[in-house]
């Protein structure tokens, strides 16, 4: 960084007028007194909130002024990688060939479908551009063809904060017919194509409810459902065969299905297993009978099959459970069954003929990949679509036939400015932990990577939610990757990598485990040569921020730069507030700090506590005023706290998107211009780049 910036990083901006003088929040929990001298930023209708992220956002363009040039050769290198006017691999539904095709310079998709044949003439049946004309976000939450393809389902947020509008468009006329607003995320069509279901929240976005509605109709629509429970949010689906709808209420450690048959959409609600503490079940239907996949007596979960007009009481072993394979899912046609495995960190798919013939796993050649099932809507087909790719390999979209075990390859991701797998290599290794767990680790390295500390790294994880952090195919970091950056992937517990344990080893009462294993990744890279505490960079988003943001006050020493995504900082703060959307649920999964022996325990690692008087890395953290999940404050308190305590004057920066969500911008050009920011700060905080890099 040029010397005549850099003194600039020191201080940033400080409130001023009345927000400066607003008494800090107080509160007394088991005996502490909490203080939050930051707690005004919460008011997010005051101007004065918003000239201060104005002035956040001011100072970290200051700051940067002297990378713009490198942000701009970084966003032309990031959309040279993308095929802009492209087109996906058509699926067949129900007498229609559906595909999503994008145009250059357009920042949305075009949907779009031909009848019976690929031959047949064009049908935009929906173009999100026309829709985003005159909004500076637009998200669809969701749409849905009537079984008879005459109507679509689609929702629309143009707030960024998650608020739906229904909309029902007669495709035949192109004319919009009915609106709903106020409405969550989910849709189900009856099989009359007249009678549909959708869902509402309440106040903490919590989906809840659900409600029929008919076209045309006179009376109002009919609350079918309601979940009482604040730790169970509501899903609703239509099973792929076509027969049933489900109304799936979960939490954490408990799961109900509800079914609905779509022929008499005014039948109520039937429960198929009631709920039970800590045994969890989704629901599929196949003729005759319904296949769950539950974790009852199997921790890796197994599936079982019960009669379609039966009990849960009479279910029988379909596929038993097994301490290796962790069952993921299952995607069901009428004659097969693939099965979503998971084994030794990486995805398999099992295909099961329903005629009780032999089954088989598609092989996959790669040492570490990321397999993805792609929309396979036609219940009678005997074929497989899915999506594989490596760190190295870009994507490709294959038909499998699940008869004849053959594959056809579809679609193969093109990569316009070039791109040569042979200039890259691809490790995997297994780091031990401090208690003898051994985390999985994806490293993507230049050719000529050196072993020894001289390049710069990053430090990737998320580690939460059980969610698994695929090594697949990443355009955007080949623009670190190709000046020299390693990029690494740190498997760490919290997800589901190995299996169901990984993932509760890393929650609740054991959630420090994924800070730790952060920790002894990074330490474990820098020992065996991978990089050096000068070189290294950490990045998370949402409670992968959360990760990165506690690992930068027990260990800033580790890392030359942190960026921290839409961090969930503020634990213990938001946790206790039942008004956000997702605290009461997630009491399952962080703790409720208002139980004393939670509290302790999330006192430990929350990075808004944690903040204290050291020196600390480089930081680049970032927001979305709208962000319904992680609100806009948290990280906006957290780095005033930085400020007023950190000891040396390393940069810290706040950029809140001011029209964003959760994920950002909706349209495609402004996210590379989001990417092309984040690299530019990785690149100016290492410095000096290795010798012969562009």
């Amino acid at each position: 960084m040029a010397t005549a910036v850099h003194s600039l990083f020191h201080t940033g901006p400080t409130p001023k007028g009345p927000l400066a003088q607003i008494r800090p929040h107080a509160i007394t929990l088991h005996g502490d007194e909490r203080v939050d001298p930051y707690g005004w930023l919460r008011e997010k209708s005051n101007p004065e909130v918003l000239t201060y992220l104005e002035a956040e956002n001011a100072y970290a363009a200051q700051c940067t002024a002297h990378t713009a040039g490198l942000e701009s050769q970084l966003y032309f290198e990031l959309l040279g990688r993308i095929k802009e006017a492209d087109l996906t691999v058509p699926y067949y539904d129900r007498g229609w060939w559906y595909y999503t095709r994008t145009e250059a310079g357009l920042s949305y998709p075009i949907f779009c479908r031909r009848r019976g044949s690929l031959d047949a003439s064009e049908e935009v049946y929906l173009d999100q551009n026309i829709r985003a004309a005159g909004h500076g976000f637009l998200d669809l939450g969701g749409m849905e063809v009537s079984p008879d393809g005459r109507f679509l389902l689609f929702l629309e947020d143009v707030t960024a904060f998650r608020e739906y509008t229904l909309h029902v468009k007669d495709l035949a006329s192109g004319e919009i017919i009915d609106r709903i607003p106020g409405v969550w995320n989910g849709t189900a069509w009856a099989e009359d194509s007249r009678t549909f279901f959708y869902m509402t929240a309440d106040a903490a976005k919590r989906g809840n409810a659900v409600w029929r509605h008919t076209l045309g109709g006179d009376g109002a629509d009919r609350k079918i459902y309601e979940e009482e429970d604040v730790l169970f949010h509501v899903s609703l689906s239509r099973s792929k065969s076509g027969e049933y709808l489900f109304i799936a209420s979960e939490a954490f450690t408990s799961s109900e299905v509800r079914v609905v048959p779509t022929r008499s959409p005014d039948t109520p609600p039937r429960v198929l297993a009631g709920r039970r503490p800590g045994i969890e079940y989704s629901i599929d239907h196949v003729p005759g009978r319904f296949l769950m996949v539950t974790n009852e007596g199997a921790i890796n979960f197994r599936i079982v099959s019960l009669p379609e007009t039966g009990t849960v009481a009479e279910a029988v072993d379909w596929l038993p459970g097994r301490d290796a394979a962790f069952v993921e899912g299952v995607e069901v046609f009428r004659q097969h069954v693939v099965v979503l495995e998971r084994e030794g960190g990486l995805r398999r798919l099992r295909v099961q003929p329903l005629d009780g013939g032999e089954d088989h796993y598609i092989a996959f050649n790669e040492a570490a990949y990321g397999v993805f099932l792609r929309h396979n809507p036609d219940f009678d087909s005997e074929t497989l679509r899915f999506t594989i790719s490596s760190l190295t390999t870009p994507a490709a979209v294959y038909d499998y036939d699940m008869r004849t075990r053959s594959r056809l390859l579809r679609k193969q991701q093109e990569i316009p400015s070039g791109h040569d797998p042979a200039a890259y290599q691809l490790r995997r290794l297994l780091i031990p932990a401090r208690d003898g767990a051994r985390v999985p680790v994806s490293l993507l390295l230049p050719r000529d990577y050196a072993i020894d500390r001289s390049r710069p790294l990053l430090l990737y994880a998320y580690g939460a939610y059980g969610t698994t952090t695929e090594p697949t195919f990443n355009s955007a970091v080949l623009s670190l990757v190709d000046r020299g950056f390693g990029y690494a992937i740190a498997h760490v517990r919290g997800g589901q990598e190995l299996g169901r344990s990984w993932y509760d080893d890393g929650k609740m009462e054991k959630k420090l485990n994924s800070f730790y294993d952060f920790i002894d990744v990074a330490e474990a890279l820098i020992e065996q040569g991978y990089a050096a505490p000068d070189r290294l960079i950490a990045n998370g988003g949402s409670a992968g921020g959360l990760l990165v943001a506690a690992v930068a006050n027990m260990r800033p020493d580790l890392f030359r730069a942190i960026v921290a995504d839409v961090p969930f900082v503020d634990v213990i703060n938001t946790m206790l507030d039942v008004s956000l959307p997702l605290t009461a649920q997630e009491w399952e999964q962080w703790g409720n700090p208002a139980i004393e022996d939670e509290y302790r325990y999330l006192l430990r690692y929350s990075p808004y506590d944690n903040v204290r008087p050291q020196a600390y890395p480089w930081m680049l953290v970032t927001t979305s005023l709208n962000d319904s999940q992680v609100m806009y404050w948290e990280p906006a308190k957290w780095v005033a706290r930085l400020r007023a305590t950190k000891t040396n004057d390393n940069p810290l920066l706040l950029k809140t998107n001011m029209a964003g969500g959760h994920s950002g911008s909706s349209g495609r050009y402004m996210r590379l211009r989001e990417i092309a920011f984040r690299y530019a700060f990785m690149l100016d905080a290492v410095g000096t780049l290795p010798p012969g890099t562009p």
